[in-house]
């Protein structure tokens, strides 16, 4: 098992060694140890979630992709109702012949398991002087000295020398890290889906697990996170928040509330700029960056004079 995990162990521990390589140079090799380590972790998720960015589209299509399905689910639904079997298989039929997966929105977090079980087995190793990957001899002393507001990195809420401050520390990591995850499920149900009828639907079924069950497991399995592998939970669940965010605002699944905000902030734009709009009778959206084609005028032919 460990032979299969080393190039993980290694790429993550580079990761992080490299940040903090950089980061003295930044700061000055005597600076503060702890927070070059903190740093590093936090470079560690900007890495991560760049490389997931092609993974985050991927998931954004496919539930744009559902939604476009919802009247055909629906009516497969409608048509097998009593043979739960047949449904499932042409449920899957029209999942496979459009190309789209309903799990799609767990991908970014499913593909993020690996790294936070390597994460985490590169931070138990540092706390109990078991050196993984490229993070060993002084570095691994430095580690171990590494410090977050007064909780030593390694450290979980249940470790025996865990003193007051690193339980403290460890609890308002686990409540923002619960928090955010919540805050991020809701702000995709409120602002990005489309409103849609919840008896059968298995998208947002799907999503209200997620926004219910994910911030409990992550504030019952916190007590055994090591505080470094909290703080790169909790930056993720950061940097998730604002990539949404910022895809909700600016380019919204059409029919949700987020899409019906920015048509009416476009028609307003549009109104007050004095270009016409859908909702004046007789007039069309033209885009004024497009050329229209110009009607050919047909020479007017001039009578002939009798002689």
């Amino acid at each position: 098992m460990g032979s299969i995990l080393d190039p993980l162990y290694y790429a993550v521990s580079w990761v992080m060694v490299t940040f903090h390589t950089l980061l003295g140079y930044v700061f000055g090799e005597d600076s503060n140890e702890s927070i070059k380590w903190s740093l590093s972790i936090i470079g560690l998720v900007i890495v991560i979630r760049i490389i997931l960015i092609p993974l985050f589209v991927k998931q954004i299509k496919s539930q744009r992709a559902l939604t476009a399905l919802q009247p055909h689910m629906k009516e497969i639904q409608k048509k097998y109702k009593d043979d739960r079997q047949k449904q499932s298989e042409e449920m899957m039929k029209l999942y496979k012949e459009h190309k789209t997966n309903p799990l799609a929105s767990c991908f970014p977090i499913l593909a993020q398991a690996p790294i936070f079980f390597a994460l985490f087995t590169v931070l138990n190793g540092i706390a109990r002087d078991v050196p993984h990957g490229v993070l060993k001899g002084d570095l691994l002393i430095s580690a171990q000295d590494a410090r977050f507001f007064g909780a030593n990195l390694s450290n979980t809420f249940l470790s025996s020398d865990s003193n007051t401050q690193t339980k403290l520390v460890t609890v308002l990591l686990i409540i923002f890290m619960s928090a955010t995850t919540f805050i991020t499920q809701r702000q995709l149900m409120v602002k990005g889906m489309p409103k849609m009828d919840s008896s059968n639907n298995m998208m947002l079924q799907q999503q209200k697990i997620m926004l219910y069950v994910f911030p409990v497991i992550f504030a019952v399995t916190g007590v055994n996170f090591p505080v470094g592998v909290l703080i790169y939970w909790s930056t993720t669940n950061l940097w998730t928040f604002g990539q949404q965010f910022y895809v909700i605002k600016r380019n919204p699944t059409p029919g949700s509330p987020a899409y019906e905000e920015l048509a009416k902030k476009r028609e307003l734009k549009d109104k007050n700029s004095g270009l016409p709009t859908t909702d004046e009778p007789g007039t069309t959206m033209v885009d004024p960056a497009i050329e229209q084609p110009r009607q050919r005028q047909q020479p007017s032919k001039k009578k002939k004079k009798k002689k």
